[in-house]
Protein backbone atom coordinates (compact mmCIF):
# COMPACT_ATOMS: atom_id res chain seq x y z
CA UNK A 1 0.00 0.00 0.00
CA UNK A 2 1.33 3.47 -1.23
CA UNK A 3 2.54 6.02 0.96
CA UNK A 4 0.14 8.35 -1.26
CA UNK A 5 -2.78 6.50 -1.11
CA UNK A 6 -2.51 7.03 2.76
CA UNK A 7 -1.84 10.23 2.55
CA UNK A 8 -4.78 10.67 0.26
CA UNK A 9 -7.22 7.95 1.04
CA UNK A 10 -10.32 9.53 -1.27
CA UNK A 11 -8.43 8.83 -4.66
CA UNK A 12 -9.82 5.87 -6.89
CA UNK A 13 -6.60 4.44 -6.87
CA UNK A 14 -6.16 4.28 -3.05
CA UNK A 15 -10.01 2.57 -2.47
CA UNK A 16 -8.83 0.23 -5.42
CA UNK A 17 -5.33 -0.63 -3.72
CA UNK A 18 -7.69 -1.76 -0.79
CA UNK A 19 -9.79 -3.55 -2.78
CA UNK A 20 -6.67 -5.42 -4.35
CA UNK A 21 -5.31 -6.36 -1.07
CA UNK A 22 -8.67 -8.45 -0.84
CA UNK A 23 -9.00 -6.89 2.94
CA UNK A 24 -12.03 -7.77 4.96
CA UNK A 25 -12.50 -5.04 7.39
CA UNK A 26 -15.02 -7.22 9.59
CA UNK A 27 -11.06 -8.83 10.31
CA UNK A 28 -9.43 -5.96 10.44
CA UNK A 29 -11.75 -4.03 12.70
CA UNK A 30 -11.98 -7.38 15.43
CA UNK A 31 -8.30 -7.37 14.99
CA UNK A 32 -6.16 -4.58 14.17
CA UNK A 33 -6.28 -2.29 17.45
CA UNK A 34 -4.24 0.55 15.76
CA UNK A 35 -6.60 0.86 12.77
CA UNK A 36 -9.47 1.03 14.94
CA UNK A 37 -8.17 3.30 17.16
CA UNK A 38 -6.40 5.97 14.32
CA UNK A 39 -10.33 5.48 12.78
CA UNK A 40 -11.89 6.51 16.12
CA UNK A 41 -9.50 9.25 16.37
CA UNK A 42 -9.86 10.66 12.75
CA UNK A 43 -13.75 11.03 13.28
CA UNK A 44 -13.49 12.47 17.16
CA UNK A 45 -10.70 15.54 15.76
CA UNK A 46 -12.73 16.28 13.24
CA UNK A 47 -15.72 16.96 15.35
CA UNK A 48 -13.31 18.84 17.93
CA UNK A 49 -10.71 20.68 15.50
CA UNK A 50 -11.98 20.48 11.95
CA UNK A 51 -9.02 18.31 11.28
CA UNK A 52 -8.04 14.87 11.37
CA UNK A 53 -5.40 14.47 13.75
CA UNK A 54 -1.76 12.87 13.15
CA UNK A 55 -1.43 10.29 10.45
CA UNK A 56 -0.22 7.26 11.79
CA UNK A 57 3.60 6.51 10.65
CA UNK A 58 2.58 2.98 9.44
CA UNK A 59 0.86 3.44 6.04
CA UNK A 60 -1.37 0.35 6.04
CA UNK A 61 -3.06 1.71 9.50
CA UNK A 62 -3.20 4.76 8.54
CA UNK A 63 -5.37 4.10 4.83
CA UNK A 64 -7.48 1.64 6.49
CA UNK A 65 -8.30 3.77 9.07
CA UNK A 66 -10.08 5.99 6.68
CA UNK A 67 -13.16 3.09 5.29
CA UNK A 68 -13.03 2.29 9.22
CA UNK A 69 -13.32 5.63 9.96
CA UNK A 70 -16.74 5.82 7.53
CA UNK A 71 -17.70 3.36 8.69
CA UNK A 72 -17.93 4.96 12.45
CA UNK A 73 -19.74 7.71 10.93
CA UNK A 74 -21.96 5.73 9.62
CA UNK A 75 -23.09 3.44 12.43
CA UNK A 76 -23.45 7.22 14.81
CA UNK A 77 -25.83 8.19 11.32
CA UNK A 78 -25.85 11.66 12.56
CA UNK A 79 -26.49 14.50 9.80
CA UNK A 80 -24.40 16.94 11.50
CA UNK A 81 -21.14 14.10 11.94
CA UNK A 82 -21.39 13.23 8.56
CA UNK A 83 -20.70 16.54 7.50
CA UNK A 84 -17.82 17.70 9.77
CA UNK A 85 -16.86 14.56 9.13
CA UNK A 86 -16.29 15.37 5.33
CA UNK A 87 -15.33 18.46 6.03
CA UNK A 88 -12.13 18.06 8.26
CA UNK A 89 -10.79 15.47 5.60
CA UNK A 90 -11.05 17.46 3.05
CA UNK A 91 -9.33 20.11 4.92
CA UNK A 92 -6.76 18.07 5.54
CA UNK A 93 -6.50 17.02 2.17
CA UNK A 94 -6.03 20.53 1.44
CA UNK A 95 -3.48 20.98 4.02
CA UNK A 96 -1.40 18.61 1.87
CA UNK A 97 -1.75 19.02 -1.34
CA UNK A 98 -1.35 22.58 -1.31
CA UNK A 99 2.01 22.20 0.73
CA UNK A 100 2.87 19.85 -2.27
CA UNK A 101 2.49 22.22 -4.83
CA UNK A 102 4.32 24.19 -3.01
CA UNK A 103 7.25 22.00 -2.62
CA UNK A 104 9.59 22.78 -5.57
CA UNK A 105 12.40 20.53 -4.18
CA UNK A 106 13.90 18.45 -7.66
CA UNK A 107 15.05 15.67 -5.36
CA UNK A 108 11.99 13.51 -4.67
CA UNK A 109 12.16 9.51 -3.58
CA UNK A 110 10.77 7.27 -6.06
CA UNK A 111 7.82 6.56 -4.82
CA UNK A 112 5.93 10.10 -4.37
CA UNK A 113 3.34 10.72 -1.29
CA UNK A 114 2.44 14.27 -3.59
CA UNK A 115 -0.45 15.69 -5.48
CA UNK A 116 0.15 18.05 -8.43
CA UNK A 117 -2.34 19.83 -9.73
CA UNK A 118 -3.04 18.28 -13.05
CA UNK A 119 -3.45 14.64 -10.71
CA UNK A 120 -6.15 16.36 -8.73
CA UNK A 121 -8.13 17.74 -11.82
CA UNK A 122 -7.59 13.95 -13.34
CA UNK A 123 -9.18 12.27 -10.21
CA UNK A 124 -12.35 14.45 -10.78
CA UNK A 125 -12.85 14.32 -14.33
CA UNK A 126 -12.13 18.44 -14.36
CA UNK A 127 -9.03 18.72 -17.06
CA UNK A 128 -11.67 19.46 -20.18
CA UNK A 129 -13.63 21.52 -17.55
CA UNK A 130 -10.54 23.90 -16.41
CA UNK A 131 -8.35 25.64 -18.73
CA UNK A 132 -5.06 27.56 -18.02
CA UNK A 133 -4.91 31.05 -19.12
CA UNK A 134 -1.95 32.77 -17.73
CA UNK A 135 0.45 32.39 -14.98
CA UNK A 136 -1.79 31.29 -12.16
CA UNK A 137 -5.33 32.26 -14.24
CA UNK A 138 -7.69 29.99 -15.06
CA UNK A 139 -11.12 29.73 -16.44
CA UNK A 140 -14.21 27.25 -15.67
CA UNK A 141 -16.81 26.51 -16.96
CA UNK A 142 -19.62 27.64 -15.87
CA UNK A 143 -21.73 24.30 -15.21
CA UNK A 144 -18.78 22.68 -13.20
CA UNK A 145 -18.36 25.73 -11.41
CA UNK A 146 -22.05 25.92 -9.98
CA UNK A 147 -22.38 22.75 -7.92
CA UNK A 148 -18.33 22.64 -6.90
CA UNK A 149 -19.18 26.58 -4.87
CA UNK A 150 -22.08 26.14 -3.94
CA UNK A 151 -21.42 25.66 -0.33
CA UNK A 152 -18.94 28.63 0.21
CA UNK A 153 -20.34 30.94 2.01
CA UNK A 154 -18.61 34.16 0.82
CA UNK A 155 -20.17 36.22 -1.71
CA UNK A 156 -17.01 36.65 -4.14
CA UNK A 157 -18.73 32.81 -4.83
CA UNK A 158 -21.48 33.73 -6.12
CA UNK A 159 -22.42 33.60 -9.82
CA UNK A 160 -23.64 36.92 -9.68
CA UNK A 161 -20.22 38.59 -8.59
CA UNK A 162 -18.72 36.53 -11.10
CA UNK A 163 -17.09 38.31 -15.03
CA UNK A 164 -19.37 35.24 -16.67
CA UNK A 165 -18.30 35.21 -20.41
CA UNK A 166 -18.37 32.95 -23.23
CA UNK A 167 -19.79 30.42 -20.19
CA UNK A 168 -16.59 29.98 -17.93
CA UNK A 169 -16.12 31.78 -14.72
CA UNK A 170 -12.14 33.13 -14.62
CA UNK A 171 -10.16 31.85 -10.73
CA UNK A 172 -6.85 32.19 -9.94
CA UNK A 173 -4.92 29.30 -8.96
CA UNK A 174 -6.06 29.81 -4.87
CA UNK A 175 -9.69 29.75 -6.07
CA UNK A 176 -9.32 26.64 -7.92
CA UNK A 177 -7.75 24.99 -4.77
CA UNK A 178 -10.39 25.79 -2.99
CA UNK A 179 -12.78 24.11 -5.47
CA UNK A 180 -11.25 21.24 -5.56
CA UNK A 181 -11.44 21.15 -1.65
CA UNK A 182 -15.00 21.30 -2.32
CA UNK A 183 -14.54 18.05 -5.01
CA UNK A 184 -13.10 16.40 -2.48
CA UNK A 185 -15.63 17.27 0.57
CA UNK A 186 -18.54 16.26 -1.87
CA UNK A 187 -16.81 13.08 -2.80
CA UNK A 188 -16.79 11.89 1.20
CA UNK A 189 -19.47 13.04 2.19
CA UNK A 190 -21.28 10.79 -1.00
CA UNK A 191 -22.53 7.71 0.32
CA UNK A 192 -22.83 8.73 3.94
CA UNK A 193 -24.42 7.29 6.39
CA UNK A 194 -24.78 3.00 4.43
CA UNK A 195 -25.89 0.18 6.24
CA UNK A 196 -23.18 -1.20 8.22
CA UNK A 197 -22.83 -5.48 8.62
CA UNK A 198 -23.47 -6.26 11.68
CA UNK A 199 -20.46 -8.38 11.63
CA UNK A 200 -18.32 -4.79 11.64
CA UNK A 201 -20.95 -3.27 13.74
CA UNK A 202 -20.97 -5.03 16.18
CA UNK A 203 -17.16 -4.78 16.63
CA UNK A 204 -17.06 -1.37 16.93
CA UNK A 205 -19.94 -0.77 19.31
CA UNK A 206 -17.54 1.15 22.18
CA UNK A 207 -15.94 3.38 19.58
CA UNK A 208 -19.36 4.22 18.32
CA UNK A 209 -20.72 4.87 21.75
CA UNK A 210 -17.49 7.28 22.27
CA UNK A 211 -18.29 9.16 19.68
CA UNK A 212 -21.61 9.74 20.21
CA UNK A 213 -20.37 11.27 23.54
CA UNK A 214 -18.67 13.98 22.03
CA UNK A 215 -20.98 14.74 19.45
CA UNK A 216 -23.55 15.05 22.32
CA UNK A 217 -21.46 17.61 24.13
CA UNK A 218 -20.83 19.47 21.14
CA UNK A 219 -24.53 19.87 20.12
CA UNK A 220 -25.02 20.86 23.86
CA UNK A 221 -23.22 24.41 22.68
CA UNK A 222 -26.04 24.52 20.15
CA UNK A 223 -29.20 24.87 22.52
CA UNK A 224 -27.55 27.60 23.63
CA UNK A 225 -29.60 31.13 23.76
CA UNK A 226 -27.60 33.53 25.40
CA UNK A 227 -25.44 36.33 24.73
CA UNK A 228 -22.81 37.63 27.36
CA UNK A 229 -19.94 39.26 25.29
CA UNK A 230 -18.40 39.59 29.15
CA UNK A 231 -18.21 35.48 28.67
CA UNK A 232 -17.06 35.29 25.03
CA UNK A 233 -14.13 33.81 24.48
CA UNK A 234 -11.12 36.69 24.00
CA UNK A 235 -11.07 35.65 19.90
CA UNK A 236 -14.88 36.79 19.56
CA UNK A 237 -14.88 39.13 21.93
CA UNK A 238 -12.39 41.10 19.96
CA UNK A 239 -13.85 40.96 16.46
CA UNK A 240 -17.08 41.94 17.91
CA UNK A 241 -15.60 44.94 19.46
CA UNK A 242 -14.13 45.86 16.07
CA UNK A 243 -17.30 45.26 14.38
CA UNK A 244 -18.58 47.80 16.86
CA UNK A 245 -15.83 50.23 16.32
CA UNK A 246 -16.85 50.05 12.47
CA UNK A 247 -13.42 48.35 11.57
CA UNK A 248 -13.39 46.04 8.50
CA UNK A 249 -13.03 42.32 8.82
CA UNK A 250 -11.74 40.53 6.42
CA UNK A 251 -13.93 37.52 5.13
CA UNK A 252 -12.66 34.59 7.47
CA UNK A 253 -12.75 36.84 10.34
CA UNK A 254 -16.35 37.93 10.11
CA UNK A 255 -17.60 34.12 8.66
CA UNK A 256 -16.09 33.09 12.27
CA UNK A 257 -17.83 35.99 14.71
CA UNK A 258 -21.09 35.56 12.36
CA UNK A 259 -21.41 31.66 12.95
CA UNK A 260 -20.38 31.94 16.43
CA UNK A 261 -23.12 34.68 17.07
CA UNK A 262 -25.76 32.22 14.93
CA UNK A 263 -24.62 29.49 16.91
CA UNK A 264 -25.46 31.36 20.43
CA UNK A 265 -28.92 32.51 19.22
CA UNK A 266 -28.74 35.77 17.79
CA UNK A 267 -31.09 36.04 14.87
CA UNK A 268 -29.99 37.30 11.28
CA UNK A 269 -31.93 40.80 11.94
CA UNK A 270 -29.56 41.40 14.90
CA UNK A 271 -26.36 40.53 13.17
CA UNK A 272 -27.24 42.69 10.83
CA UNK A 273 -27.89 45.30 12.85
CA UNK A 274 -24.26 44.89 14.37
CA UNK A 275 -22.69 45.49 10.74
CA UNK A 276 -24.63 48.54 10.77
CA UNK A 277 -21.82 51.15 11.98
CA UNK A 278 -19.25 49.71 9.41
CA UNK A 279 -18.85 52.33 6.28
CA UNK A 280 -19.11 49.56 3.68
CA UNK A 281 -22.52 48.20 5.47
CA UNK A 282 -24.92 45.97 2.88
CA UNK A 283 -27.64 45.03 4.08
CA UNK A 284 -28.64 43.04 1.25
CA UNK A 285 -25.46 40.84 1.37
CA UNK A 286 -24.98 40.79 4.98
CA UNK A 287 -28.07 39.15 5.48
CA UNK A 288 -27.57 36.85 2.67
CA UNK A 289 -24.43 35.82 4.25
CA UNK A 290 -26.13 35.26 7.88
CA UNK A 291 -29.00 33.32 6.24
CA UNK A 292 -26.40 31.20 4.04
CA UNK A 293 -23.88 30.76 7.51
CA UNK A 294 -27.52 29.93 9.77
CA UNK A 295 -28.22 27.09 7.15
CA UNK A 296 -31.40 29.31 6.42
CA UNK A 297 -30.35 29.50 2.54
CA UNK A 298 -28.16 26.57 1.95
CA UNK A 299 -27.64 23.12 2.70
CA UNK A 300 -25.51 23.35 5.57
CA UNK A 301 -25.55 25.13 8.84
CA UNK A 302 -22.38 26.18 9.80
CA UNK A 303 -20.38 26.11 13.13
CA UNK A 304 -17.91 28.78 14.38
CA UNK A 305 -14.13 27.57 13.52
CA UNK A 306 -12.02 25.68 16.13
CA UNK A 307 -9.28 27.54 18.18
CA UNK A 308 -6.76 25.57 15.39
CA UNK A 309 -8.49 27.46 12.63
CA UNK A 310 -8.78 30.38 14.33
CA UNK A 311 -4.85 30.35 15.13
CA UNK A 312 -4.55 29.26 11.11
CA UNK A 313 -6.17 32.59 10.34
CA UNK A 314 -4.19 34.76 13.18
CA UNK A 315 -7.72 35.79 14.92
CA UNK A 316 -6.82 33.85 18.18
CA UNK A 317 -5.82 36.66 20.25
CA UNK A 318 -5.55 37.82 24.44
CA UNK A 319 -5.58 33.89 25.44
CA UNK A 320 -6.07 33.26 29.14
CA UNK A 321 -5.95 29.76 31.19
CA UNK A 322 -9.56 28.84 30.19
CA UNK A 323 -8.04 28.57 26.29
CA UNK A 324 -5.09 26.24 26.84
CA UNK A 325 -7.54 23.73 27.98
CA UNK A 326 -10.49 24.52 25.06
CA UNK A 327 -10.23 22.89 21.65
CA UNK A 328 -12.84 25.36 20.76
CA UNK A 329 -14.58 28.80 20.78
CA UNK A 330 -18.26 27.30 21.50
CA UNK A 331 -16.98 25.28 24.00
CA UNK A 332 -15.06 27.87 25.69
CA UNK A 333 -18.35 30.31 25.93
CA UNK A 334 -20.38 27.36 27.05
CA UNK A 335 -17.86 26.54 30.19
CA UNK A 336 -18.04 30.40 31.12
CA UNK A 337 -22.00 30.13 31.09
CA UNK A 338 -22.17 26.94 33.43
CA UNK A 339 -19.48 28.80 36.12
CA UNK A 340 -21.51 32.33 35.87
CA UNK A 341 -23.45 33.05 38.81
CA UNK A 342 -27.08 33.68 37.69
CA UNK A 343 -26.40 37.40 38.02
CA UNK A 344 -23.82 37.64 35.75
CA UNK A 345 -26.21 36.26 33.03
CA UNK A 346 -27.75 39.29 31.58
CA UNK A 347 -28.69 38.41 27.88
CA UNK A 348 -27.31 41.29 25.51
CA UNK A 349 -30.28 41.36 23.83
CA UNK A 350 -32.63 41.99 26.45
CA UNK A 351 -30.73 45.26 27.50
CA UNK A 352 -30.52 46.35 24.12
CA UNK A 353 -34.59 46.12 23.96
CA UNK A 354 -34.54 47.95 27.41
CA UNK A 355 -32.84 50.42 26.45
CA UNK A 356 -34.63 50.89 22.86
CA UNK A 357 -38.35 50.85 24.49
CA UNK A 358 -37.38 53.13 27.22
CA UNK A 359 -35.75 55.83 24.77
CA UNK A 360 -39.30 55.37 22.93
CA UNK A 361 -41.23 56.41 26.18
Amino acid sequence: MQRLHARYPFLEAARESVATEAVDLATVVEQDRAVVDRARQRVITALESGETGEPHRDARIELLSYPVARVLVSMVDERVLVRKYARAEAATAYERFTADMADTTELKSVESTGLELDELLAEFDLRDAVRETSGDAYRIDVGTYLPLAEDLWDDEWRLVNQPLEAGEVPVDEEELLTLLREAIRGRIEDGLPFEVPEAIGSALEDETAEIREVLADLELTQDIDTVVPDLFPPCMKALLDQIQKGEHLPHHSRFAITAFLTSIGMTTDQVVDLYRVNSSFGEEMTRYQTDHIRGDSSPTEYSAPSCATMQSYGDCVNKDDLCERIPHPMAYYEQRIDDADDEELEDWREAEDDGQSASGD
